[in-house]
């Protein structure tokens, strides 16, 4: 089933998402679980060491989380690879009931919806209906639709010359570090979970340190569900367990979503033990608008593009490419939409944007909108903080932006859109393709000659045409370039978690 554009699903008139009505949020959940869960157990970290995760819309602390260590990685394989051996339950489970085991487990998660929602929206401060509508939603489609693949995941008989019988095996892969995002999650943690367990590997999942609460609730279901104990293990922490998660030499393969710069030091790192890697990382990703658009529709999409989940997306939109026939319009009207976009407490109905996850993140934004004004981009809306609380910032615009800039060329994971002027197809298509990252790239047009011109131009691993955002089960998501290795989602997606196993038979004569 499409997971429809999630950046449409959070506008506050939504009533509905599909069949979901949007309950009312629980604006103090309790904090249920906030240890390191290991072989189907709680337990704290063996150093003693724990960290607070804070809520960023406040600033405060909302609890003390168990922080996992060098040693604590060590248990967590051992359990891992105890699940993995051969003749284990989870070995010796028929495909069809580790389809089962996801299925339940996507109806725990929903089961619990309104609850993981509002914590999600706690711990990361992105607003409540995105995190109900999008987030959940999408994590519970995404592991149903691995659930069905788990049973259809089969090898091939192979014609071989002379007497023999060729076949081959796609076996999981076995112990599978899997590092989170802190910008979606749950979403992210789904992604990775379900390829995984539907192929019959193990699981040791980092979930980031500023968002680990979603993830730990989760692992608390996995046991709920009935997976046998070992087969996934949750470590919340730092950098530090995450080192020692790619390092270890038990660990047969890595996925890593997150920024360019930390996926450079996982692949160096992996090298040691050539262990299997997906990368999703970071984009820059380019929003081609022609001049035949309907003008305020192209605006809207462009302006979603880029703010939604408060422009922390490695697929946002932030380099808006528009036809200079209509430039100096969309501008003017980028500008109104993003003073009326609504900025504020994430619980309530009509907020649009959060705040930003921590006060490290919201620095280095204004110390890049300070940089395009000093460049000579033209702000047109926005550029400083919202509030005096948590860490709120103004949807910022900027015009009249050049390649060279410092905004036009880093990711900057934040509400800041920059609008350039082109004026041919060939023009955009160097300048949009002008750079390190290759993840997403969107075209607005109603002529299917240009578009199609664009879609093959587009140096990008997905290419949306006349939307934005809009991601599948079924459709795989990755990126070239340095914005990253391997996909997800789809078929594609069973690729990272099995290895071919070729098993050629001599057949006998029936004499003989």
């Amino acid at each position: 089933m499409m997971f429809r554009n999630i950046s449409k699903v959070i506008r506050p008139h939504t009533a509905k998402f599909g069949t979901a009505a949007l309950p009312a949020p629980n604006t103090n959940p309790e904090i249920l679980y906030t240890g390191l869960f290991i072989n189907n157990e709680w337990v704290k970290s063996s150093d003693g060491r724990t960290f607070q995760t804070e809520n960023p819309a406040t600033g405060k602390v909302i609890a003390e989380v168990q922080q996992a260590g060098k040693a604590d990685v060590d248990k967590a394989v051992q359990a891992a690879k105890d699940a993995f051996k051969l003749g284990s339950p989870w070995r010796t489970m028929d495909a069809s009931d580790r389809g089962l085991l996801l299925n339940r487990l996507a109806d725990l998660i929903e089961r619990d919806r309104t609850y993981i929602a509002s914590l999600e929206t706690l711990d990361n401060g992105k607003p409540y209906t995105a995190a109900y509508y999008g987030d959940l939603g999408g994590s519970i489609k995404n592991l149903r639709y691995y659930a069905g693949w788990a049973d259809k995941n089969h090898g091939q008989v192979v014609p071989a010359d002379g007497k023999y019988l060729a076949y081959t095996r796609h076996e999981p892969v076995g112990v599978c570090g899997q590092i989170i995002p802190w910008n979606f999650p749950l979403l992210m943690a789904a992604w990775k979970l379900g390829p995984a367990l539907a192929t019959g590997n193990v699981v040791v999942m980092k979930p980031a340190e500023q968002t680990p609460l979603s993830a730990l609730y989760i692992a608390q279901l996995v046991k709920e569900a009935g997976f046998p104990a070992g087969v996934v293990n949750m470590l919340p922490g730092y950098g530090d367990a995450g080192a020692a998660l790619v390092q270890h030499r038990d660990v047969d393969k890595i996925a890593f979503t997150g920024s360019t710069e930390v996926g450079k030091l996982i692949q160096r790192s992996a090298a040691d033990t050539l262990k299997r890697i997906t990368l999703e990382l970071g984009g820059k990703s380019p929003n081609i608008i022609l001049a035949d658009v309907d003008l305020e529709k192209a605006v809207e999409s462009a302006h979603m593009a880029l703010f939604y989940n408060m422009g922390q997306c490695c697929t946002a939109g932030s380099r808006t490419f528009v036809e200079d026939k209509i430039y100096d319009k969309f501008v003017e009207l980028s500008a109104e939409r993003a003073r009326q976009r609504v900025v504020g407490d994430p619980f309530r109905p009509d907020v649009e944007s959060g705040p930003q996850i921590d006060r490290e993140q919201l620095n280095k934004i204004l110390e890049l909108i300070s940089s395009g004004k000093r460049q000579g981009a033209r702000l047109v809306a926005g550029g400083g903080r919202a509030g005096d609380a948590g860490h709120f910032l103004q949807p910022t615009v900027f015009a009249d932006v050049g390649d060279h800039m410092d905004i036009a060329r880093t990711e900057i994971f934040g509400p800041v859109q920059q609008i350039i002027k082109f004026s041919s197809l060939e023009e955009v298509v160097a300048r949009a393709n002008n750079t390190d990252y290759g993840l997403a790239a969107a075209i607005f047009s109603k002529d299917i000659d240009k578009v199609n011109y664009l879609v093959q131009a587009l140096r990008a691993g997905t290419v949306w045409v006349n939307d934005y955002n809009v991601f599948a089960n079924q459709a795989p998501f990755g990126g070239f370039k340095q914005s990253g290795v391997g996909r997800e989602n789809g078929e594609y997606g069973l690729r990272n978690y099995t290895e071919v196993k070729s098993v050629v038979v001599k057949l006998t004569d029936k004499n003989s």
